[in-house]
């Protein structure tokens, strides 16, 4: 059963997480009021449909076209957009669809579909018995650490034991900024020596997250290491002492924090990733007003990895569960 708070209530109208800046000096002050968010999903994200095109209209080449342009306008990659617009093309033809605010609609359903597939019933998994663990990996740069250092904090003040793990021991002063932000929100850090062991790190925090009878251990990792099989291997020693101290069972999420103002770049990004670890889900950061909507389909149609949270700013409250379907209606609003 989920616990009360932030996994309650998945698909409705969540609390503000946490977003910004990867950088501790940077970061604004954090406030542990919850903030309701609009409807999940509704991110700042532009229009990738002109209100018209909903309008009476019969359907023709030239609807097909300006909604292709939209849909790459608002950030879809070209094969993205193609491989969608032949789908409507053919459920217009084999439907006799006649309207342009059915074939609208049709398309709405094929983009909600692209971000449903393969996604489970929730988007989280919370472990039925504490502590959750979820390992957050990502680049330096991406919001990797403040986005563990917010999500603690709106954990915290749902009510929740959080403890931090500073497992990133290889970049410089990485355990100092994540030390900083456990400062500013009351949550407990376990770390280490800069350059040492970081599964011995999680080691320690595993065993003081049991002792304390912490509801969630957060664990930072290594955005990059030597080559992907250090980081590979890395990754898979912090998850064997997560499975040694759980009975055998491995980090309930392994989420990779991505820009998604650095569209294919992001993309690239994750496609390393997704070749050395086991990934269960992404955070797409700073999805304001500078990353079109767009990039999201694209990043789950290039990776099939499920979105678990989105980004939309640098504010604690700049942050959501992802709803695919309220973030397709969001892109035609």
């Amino acid at each position: 059963m989920l616990k009360s708070g932030l996994f309650k209530n998945i698909f409705q109208k969540v609390d503000a997480l946490f977003g910004g800046k990867d950088k501790a000096e940077d970061a604004p002050e954090l406030s542990t009021a919850s903030t309701v968010l609009p409807s999940a999903g509704a991110a700042k994200v532009a229009a990738v449909v002109p209100a018209r095109l909903t309008q009476t209209r019969h359907i023709d080449e030239d609807l097909f076209e300006e909604l292709e342009e939209a849909l790459i306008a608002s950030d879809l990659n070209v094969h993205t957009t193609l491989r969608v617009m032949e789908e409507l093309r053919a459920a217009v033809k084999d439907d006799n669809v006649k309207s342009a605010a059915d074939a609208v609609a049709r398309l709405k359903r094929f983009l909600t579909d692209t971000l449903l597939a393969g996604v489970g019933p929730s988007p989280m998994t919370v472990s039925p018995t504490p502590p959750t663990v979820f390992l957050v990996v990502g680049v330096n740069g991406v919001g990797k650490t403040t986005s563990i250092a917010k999500l603690a904090s709106k954990l915290k003040a749902d009510g929740e034991k959080v403890i931090l793990a500073a497992g990133d021991t290889f970049r410089a002063a990485a355990a100092d900024q994540l030390q900083l932000w456990g400062e500013r929100i009351g949550v407990e850090v376990v770390r280490g020596r800069e350059g040492g062991d970081p599964a011995s790190v999680v080691y320690d925090a595993m065993q003081q997250a049991i002792a304390q009878k912490a509801d969630f251990l957060l664990v930072d990792t290594a955005g990059r290491l030597h080559n992907k099989a250090h980081l590979m291997e890395e990754l898979k020693k912090i998850n064997r002492v997560v499975m040694q101290a759980r009975g055998g069972r491995p980090a309930d999420e392994t989420l990779l924090v991505l820009d998604a103002t650095t569209g294919q770049n992001a993309i690239n990004q994750a496609k390393e990733f997704k070749s050395a670890v086991a990934i269960t889900g992404l955070v797409l950061a700073k999805l304001d007003g500078t990353a079109r909507g767009g990039i999201v389909i694209t990043i789950k149609d290039e990776l099939s990895v499920p979105i678990k949270l989105i980004g939309t700013g640098e504010k604690a409250g700049d942050i959501e569960i992802f709803d695919p379907r309220e973030f397709v209606e969001a892109l035609f609003e």
